[in-house]
């Protein structure tokens, strides 16, 4: 049995020139390499879109099994009730 474990994939990719001048600098900056700014960067980018669709996955489950996804009325009265009032 053979074994890959792979450490890491390069890739080319296009930006234009004023992006890639100022990653330059802040990876200059940072004391990174432009490799390791660059997984910051997708990895940031990766994280901040990772709940997209969880909505629409949900609705679609609960509409499937015939269920409704919205919240119970009385339970949205009694969420409600339940919070301080604050003036602002």
């Amino acid at each position: 049995m053979t074994i890959v474990i792979l450490t890491g994939v390069k890739t080319a990719i296009s930006i234009p020139d004023t992006l890639f001048i100022a990653a330059e600098r802040l990876a200059k900056r940072l004391g990174v390499s432009r490799s390791e700014l660059y997984q910051h960067a997708v990895r940031s980018f990766i994280d901040q879109h990772r709940a997209d669709g969880v909505t629409e996955s949900l609705d679609a489950l609960y509409e499937s099994e015939g269920i409704s996804s919205e919240l119970d009325p009385v339970l949205e009265h009694l969420q409600g009730a339940s919070i301080a009032k604050e003036d602002w």
